[in-house]
């Protein structure tokens, strides 16, 4: 264990003296593409509240109740840009949605844990969405994903420090009203999660009941979003509420060093001033001993690419070199991008432009704080040389058949499979993304890119 913790210190010396080197572009290769159709839904547990048994009764117009399953179409949001998504809600069931952070399974080759995040996209809209980690496996010789196993998250030992959707019941299972979880890292007897609400870290056992939940400290003070539970509305429309983490802004991924002694959790956006302002084009990590489930007080800084406006996942490919997903606020193909006079849904309104993946080093930190980037590759100009994408979108009349693109608004999950791939998915928003095709809700798709001198690069 000692090596262990001197070979994790010595990686993250805040070494300034490497020169800089430029981001320097891979190519990166289709070898598999696997499909989760978006209507898949699964049961809540038996002795779930009857409230979870229909889902996205308040994901309509103004959060009201509406129970009549099926009732609202989904769209990307409103008129003149929006477009319909052809899927509507309420669901009867849960809806397996929106997978947001990924981990191989230890000692399972082929598997992977995902999470399904807060349900429909905020605090408000989610009361009736359980919070859920899965097992999947997905087959990319025929294109299918296997759900194996699901794990509900729960706090039957009242862990949670604040009041919670289902207080009242014995086994108070979670929904997206009491966490968001964004990234996840296994570890022995359960799972360390990171939240956005807070932003909050919490620990649950292998049966996904929570252990404990730590609050966000940087430079010593804490970090809240306008989400965090101890946070309200003011009596008066002239005073202000403070908070430094942006809504929908924290832990979107969750990194950890090889032997499980640090988490490097991410923020999704930068912090903000005390005016209410963004503190630079640049995100924290901060790291956090788990040993001790406490922050250790260091944070480093990762420089967002031009263009991009958040990272969708972090993971470690070895002691020091990580894998980032950055990207904009857009979706869909840009050869189908609104022409002057056009209105969706004939068109994309505001095309993806950046949806890349990082390498970034760790272990070389400048003075400012600053990770080294190593290289990317861009997820809009993925080669298939062999045919292998099982469906492409909307895409523009003259796209070569030999490219394939993965336009989602939230790509949210990257993880290395082998010394030669990696493995990609989205978070489909379920039933408010179309980026696929111009009206159809968003599958979750999982693809296997060959990049063998990306995970080389140093």
């Amino acid at each position: 264990m000692r090596v262990l913790l001197l070979a994790t210190a010595a990686f993250l010396s805040l070494s300034a003296a490497s020169p800089a080197r430029a981001d320097q572009r891979f190519e990166a290769v289709l070898e598999g593409h696997a499909i989760l159709p978006a209507n898949t839904l699964v049961q809540p547990p038996a002795d779930a509240p009857a409230d979870a048994w229909v889902a996205g009764k308040f994901a309509g117009p103004g959060n009201r109740r509406v129970d009549a399953v099926g009732s609202i179409p989904g769209t990307t949001g409103p008129a003149p840009n929006g477009r319909p998504t052809g899927l509507n809600f309420p669901f009867q069931g849960q809806a397996l949605q929106g997978f947001s952070g990924i981990k191989p399974v230890s000692g399972e080759p082929g598997a992977y844990w995902v999470l399904t995040d807060n349900g429909f996209g905020n605090k408000r809209n989610s009361p009736d969405a359980l919070l859920m980690v899965h097992k999947i496996r997905p087959d990319f010789r025929t294109g299918q994903v296997t759900v194996e196993r699901t794990i509900f998250l729960s706090d039957p030992e009242r862990r949670v420090p604040f009041r919670i959707a289902h207080e009242g019941t014995e086994r108070r299972y979670l929904t997206g009203s009491d966490f968001d979880i964004e990234s996840i890292q296994p570890i022995a007897g359960g799972f360390w999660i990171g939240d956005e609400f807070g932003p909050f870290l919490i620990q649950v056992d292998a049966e996904g009941r929570v252990q404990r939940v730590v609050e966000t400290v940087v430079d010593g003070r804490a970090i809240r979003s306008p989400d965090h539970p101890d946070l309200s509305i003011p009596a008066s429309p002239a005073s202000g509420v403070a908070f430094e983490s942006q809504r929908s802004g924290g832990y979107e991924g969750m990194a950890a060093s090889p032997d499980g002694s640090r988490l490097y959790a991410l923020l999704e956006k930068p912090l903000l001033t005390p005016q209410g302002q963004p503190e630079g084009a640049f995100l924290r990590i901060l790291e956090f001993d788990t040993a001790r489930a406490a922050w250790t007080g260091r944070n480093m800084r990762l420089r967002l690419a031009e263009g991009a406006t958040a990272i969708g996942d972090f993971n470690m490919i070895d002691d020091r070199r990580a894998l980032v997903i950055e990207r904009d606020d857009a979706e869909g193909d840009p050869a189908r991008a609104c022409a002057p006079g056009q209105q969706p849904p004939a068109c994309f309104h505001a095309p993806a432009r950046v949806k890349r993946i990082s390498l970034v080093d760790l272990g070389d930190v400048d003075g400012e704080g600053f990770v080294r980037k190593i290289g990317h590759i861009d997820l809009m100009a993925i080669r298939d040389p062999e045919g292998v994408a099982r469906q492409r979108g909307d895409v523009g009349p003259d796209a070569p058949r030999d490219r394939f693109t993965f336009p989602f608004f939230t790509i949210e999950n990257v993880a290395m499979v082998d010394a030669d791939h990696i493995i990609v998915g989205n978070d489909n928003n379920l039933p408010f993304s179309a980026g696929r095709h111009l009206t159809r809700a968003d599958d979750n798709e999982l693809i296997l890119l060959r990049v063998p001198e990306f995970l080389r690069a140093r």
